[in-house]
């Protein structure tokens, strides 16, 4: 399942050589879309190493309508889930090169993005854990 908000949307796991677009899916958030359907949400396992087709644009919004967009300096990143403990807070984010964790939400709409990796299998109960996608359970 993808991040909270995302849980009423058809989606799919991710795979090796996926197209995927960041896209608003109406439910107050940003997720990635399948290239060959906007409508399916692609779920990705932590650890997933993605390639943006250019540097990524991050949307700062301030006071509620006005929104700046900054564009960082990367055009990789690797997956991460952050704010595991927290429910009804976004989890799914990029770790840029540089160390910066940006939710995914933050992404602006219609950027392109490849997989080019899947997570390795994890070899340790604590990498399993780090892998594990949060469940939810209302």
């Amino acid at each position: 399942m993808c991040d909270y908000s995302l849980e009423s949307v058809r989606s799919r796991p991710a795979k090796v050589g996926d197209k995927l677009t960041t896209r608003d899916f109406g439910t107050c958030t940003r997720g990635f879309a399948a290239a060959e359907d906007a409508k399916v949400a692609v779920c990705v396992l932590p650890g997933t190493e993605l390639a943006f087709s250019s540097t990524v644009k991050v949307a700062n919004f301030r006071y509620i309508v006005r929104q700046q967009v900054e564009t960082l300096s990367h055009a990789t990143a690797i997956f991460r889930q952050v704010n595991k403990n927290e429910a009804r807070k976004h989890h799914d984010a990029l770790e840029f090169p540089d160390g910066r964790i940006v939710l995914l939400t933050q992404l602006c709409e219609g950027q392109e993005a490849t997989v080019l990796q899947l997570p390795a299998q994890p070899a340790s109960a604590g990498e399993a854990n780090a892998q594990t996608r949060i469940a939810y359970v209302d």
